[in-house]
């Protein structure tokens, strides 16, 4: 246990804090919050090594510093009503609820959801919400959010998930092109949205966040 300790504290110390994340609110959440309650047992080992884990088919968790990069260009305020979009091992929803007021994870089958609700009680977190729906359509019911959190990479943002940020609401996520890519905010005013690109980055791209292809012409 007090490895485990040590191992989370290292984490935030020499990955996070010196990748220009000063929102004391995201290390004290990361410091907080076991990452290996959030990952499959076969990978425990690996909860704090700052790289990418795939916890399951099609299903990408991001480094610790990548996810407290994005968490901190989103700047949640402890009001907010936030929707976290994949992450489909619920450590995402998990910092977020920490600094904002409510959270939804979208994950994308039920068993997935049931298996972040558990993860996050086993952690006495009790201000997420898992449900289970196709990640492009975002979660209607609960909509407007002040945050949207696309955990992975995009194309492109559907309009249907755009449509369920409020006004003066934030969406961030990582844009790709052939395995590369740069994480961007977009804040939403009235009917316009302005896009700030922020820090150099990449991550797998998500189902239902493909760019409209051409049609092939013969």
């Amino acid at each position: 246990m007090a490895d485990i300790a040590l191992q989370r504290k290292n984490m935030v110390e020499s990955q996070i804090r010196p990748s220009d994340v000063t929102d004391r609110r995201v290390t004290a959440a990361m410091s907080a919050i076991p990452r290996e309650a959030f990952v499959p047992a076969r990978l425990a080992k690996l909860a704090y090594s700052d790289e990418a884990l795939h916890v399951a088919p099609g299903a990408v968790m991001l480094p610790p510093t990548v996810l407290a990069k994005l968490v901190q260009l989103a700047d949640i305020n402890p009001a907010d009503s936030v929707l976290v979009i994949g992450g489909c091992a619920g450590y995402a929803a998990a910092i977020v609820a920490q600094i904002a007021k409510s959270v939804v994870a979208l994950l994308p089958d039920r068993e997935t959801a049931t298996s972040v609700t558990d993860a996050c009680r086993s952690v006495s977190i009790g201000n997420v919400t898992a449900v289970a729906g196709g990640l492009s359509e975002g979660w209607k019911a609960q909509a407007p959010y002040d945050v949207i959190i696309v955990e992975g990479g995009v194309e492109t943002i559907p309009d249907a998930v755009k449509a369920q940020l409020s006004d003066g609401g934030r969406l961030v996520a990582i844009e790709v092109e052939r395995e590369l890519g740069h994480a961007f905010l977009l804040q939403k005013t009235g009917e316009f949205f302005v896009r700030r690109d922020a820090f150099q980055t990449a991550a797998p791209l998500l189902t239902g966040f493909e760019s409209a292809k051409p049609a092939f012409v013969f």
